[in-house]
């Protein structure tokens, strides 16, 4: 097998390993505050959020653009295939440590700073003639710094007004029958999560997986994503989606605030609403995580603000600031031996 050829299917299968631990690592992004308000059962939302992100994926393919050349240039051939390769295996990395530890940290991030973090690193070595990358900081700035700082603050503030509107709306409602409603809402409200979630994540790995065909010679750089592309990638995340993410679950259930159901209603609707905004008006690869976790501490400042774990909520933005250099520092020390390996 020619060796650029055996590089392509690897980078491939990385990238639906990332897209597997994406799905189980942000599981709990479209279905958490179903379950914690008992909208939905556990394994019912998890098949509910796994069937939205096969749809989601569908939708479109401009968040899949940007990751695939708006962040990095990356030269064709093996060099390429390596940058690609050691990105991922950065955010898988990241993506697996802060499983473990329960902290719903951003798998786009992740991504993002795993092929900086490649990159970057294959300024160092020896490379052909004409084959050095390029780190496209503009397009970082547009596309993933000012949409990374903008979507929890919107997030936050719309899932606040949601709620105070809520709150003016059924002010005279009987609790317990409000309750039984929101919970049918719910149901719905986490549907356009979980389909967020798939428009939003699914579309990175597409993005990387184009990245790594048109780095092989396979594509063209103006060609469509593939059709085969766009069902892998959608079924990976979807897969890893039903394996669930407890441990992230119950962070965001339960440990930031405890959410009731028009609460959980609040939350996701906001949160649904600035990834489509996002994804759909701007091809910005914007976290769910960030959104999803600002949109249930925005709901729960609007009873007060104390109903808010703000210790935990501390804990969360220090895995944020982190997430972006710490998957830039594992891909660059993973680039180095695949590159001596390959080269």
């Amino acid at each position: 097998m020619d060796l650029t050829l055996f590089l392509v299917i690897g980078v491939v299968i990385i990238a639906l390993a990332f897209d597997y631990t994406n799905g189980f690592h942000d599981a709990a992004n479209a279905i958490a505050t179903s379950v914690s308000t008992r909208a939905l059962t556990p394994r019912a939302a998890l098949f509910m959020a796994a069937a939205m992100n096969f749809i989601g994926a569908h939708l479109g393919t401009q968040v899949a653009q940007t990751v695939g050349k708006g962040i990095i240039t990356t030269p064709e051939g093996n060099h390429g295939l390596v940058i690609v390769a050691a990105g991922l295996i950065g955010a898988i990395t990241w993506n697996l440590i802060t499983w473990y530890f329960g902290l719903p940290s951003s798998s786009s991030h992740a991504l993002i700073g795993g092929l900086v973090g490649s990159a970057l690193a294959s300024a160092m070595v020896p490379a052909p003639p004409g084959q050095d990358s390029t780190v496209l900081w503009g397009g970082i700035v547009e596309k993933v710094v000012i949409p990374m700082i903008l979507s929890p603050v919107v997030g936050f503030t719309l899932a606040a007004l949601i709620m105070i509107a809520i709150y003016w709306i059924f002010r005279n409602a009987q609790p317990g029958k409000a309750n039984r409603g929101f919970r049918y809402a719910q149901t719905v409200s986490a549907a356009a999560m979980a389909l967020g979630h798939g428009l939003q994540d699914a579309q990175k790995t597409m993005g990387v997986i184009f990245l790594a065909l048109f780095v092989g010679g396979y594509v063209g750089e103006s060609d469509p994503i593939p059709q085969w592309v766009i069902l892998s990638a959608a079924g990976a995340i979807s897969l890893g989606t039903y394996a669930g993410g407890w441990r992230i679950m119950r962070t965001l259930g339960r440990r930031i605030i405890a959410l009731d159901p028009p609460q959980g209603f609040a939350a996701e609707s906001a949160a649904a609403t600035v990834l489509y905004g996002a994804a759909i008006g701007f091809g910005a690869p914007i976290s769910t995580t960030h959104t999803i976790t600002s949109a249930i501490m925005g709901v729960g400042s609007t009873k007060r603000l104390s109903a808010v774990r703000w210790g935990v909520a501390g804990n969360i933005v220090t895995a944020w600031v982190l997430t972006i250099p710490m998957a830039a520092l594992v891909a660059a020390l993973c680039f180095f031996p695949l590159y001596w390996i390959v080269e």
